[in-house]
């Protein structure tokens, strides 16, 4: 609840909401013109232009976060109960009364800490490192420093980007923890703009290019093709995320992955090299549609499920390289993008680092 010091912001509708170094919340009702408005549309809206939301305008990335995280409660008339609504597709109506709280973006305190960087390109514009397994991207819960951005803010300092209200500076994309591979950052605001513009795009305008190595467990039938499913929350874990049969699931979005067998090991196959490129980004994309097909990655621990019984018929070395491994075998090892400032193409390779290698090595002696 906000605190009694807390400004005061009436709503176009007459209802008063307040904020505090906790957040703000803002409440507005639906008109007749508004009907069938989207529902992120119409947060975009509404708080960029209506509530004069101190940290508006909201990034569309922002409002889905906003959405996922039960922070927008809708009330469909007077009397009825306030229920949180995910999906950004929804169709508002008149009336709805909607409740939107934005929590307060953390402090920017970007601490720098010297963390070693394995930069393959950088200019005044843009840095390109590889990021090792067990780095985070950026701070949260849980870990709050010793992160990408931390190493970053301390080799860049001033010069990087702020995001909007979330405080990740430069950050355009990311990796899970326990993913390596190639990154880029944003250095100055039009390079921000620029690159923010082409992960947006996933690649369809012939700009952007993202390819992964990866192990997973089995051999896909067929050995080369496409998982087109939409990804959303799963209900069960809010860990996790899961496939979903349409878009119109809530707070689903669309999810393609293509993927291409390159060597399997056994007979019949324990283990299979395959390389995936993305056609979305979605969080988790490449585990959770490799695990919709039956394969999951090796050292998966939230998505690969028990795997004792498939590790048992790997030989004793590849047993061990797996435990050494001790992670998602999972790694970016191509980004290719257009340059925000020269519009030349740029295309980055990271080799596959030596822990999966290991493992690589003992899956031939099966």
């Amino acid at each position: 609840m906000p605190h009694s010091d807390a400004a005061q912001h009436t709503t176009r509708d007459g209802k008063v909401t307040a904020s505090d170094e906790t957040g703000a919340r803002y409440g507005f009702t639906v008109t007749g013109e508004e009907t069938g408005t989207r529902l992120d549309k119409y947060l975009t809206t509404s708080l960029a232009g209506k509530a004069k939301a101190p940290d508006a305008p909201l990034s569309r990335a922002r409002i889905r976060q906003l959405l996922e995280t039960g922070q927008v409660l809708l009330t469909a008339k007077p009397g009825d109960a306030a229920r949180p609504v995910s999906d950004p597709a929804y169709k508002v109506r008149e009336g709805e009364h909607i409740v939107v709280t934005v929590p307060a973006p953390r402090p920017a305190e970007p601490v720098g800490q010297e963390i070693p960087l394995d930069i393959l390109y950088e200019d005044d514009d843009l840095i390109v490192i590889v990021k090792p397994a067990g780095l985070v991207v950026h701070p949260a819960p849980g870990n709050p420093d010793m992160t990408l951005v931390n190493a970053l803010i301390a080799h860049c300092g001033e010069q990087l980007s702020g995001i909007g209200g979330e405080k990740r500076p430069g950050i355009v994309h990311r990796l899970d923890k326990e993913t390596s591979g190639v990154m880029v950052v944003a250095k100055s605001d039009r390079a921000h703009q620029g690159l923010a513009a082409q992960f947006a795009a996933h690649g369809r305008d012939g700009k952007l290019e993202r390819a992964y190595t990866a192990l997973v467990w089995g051999r896909p039938e067929p050995a080369s093709g496409t998982v087109d499913a939409p990804i959303a929350r799963s209900p069960q874990n809010r860990r996790k995320m899961a496939t979903v049969r349409s878009t119109a699931a809530g707070g689903a979005r669309e999810a393609i992955t293509h993927y291409k067998t390159l060597k399997s090991w056994g007979e019949p196959p324990l283990v299979s090299l395959v390389t995936c490129h993305l056609e979305t980004g979605r969080t988790h994309q490449i585990r959770v549609h490799m695990t919709s097909i039956g394969h999951p990655l090796l050292g998966d621990p939230l998505y690969g499920g028990s795997q004792k019984t498939r590790k048992v018929k790997l030989p004793p070395e590849a047993q061990k390289a797996l435990e050494r491994l001790d992670r998602q075998a999972l790694h970016a090892h191509l980004l290719a993008f257009e340059h925000p400032a020269s519009h030349e193409k740029m295309r980055f390779e990271a080799s596959t680092p030596n822990d999966i290698n290991d493992l690589i090595g003992k899956l031939e002696q099966v």
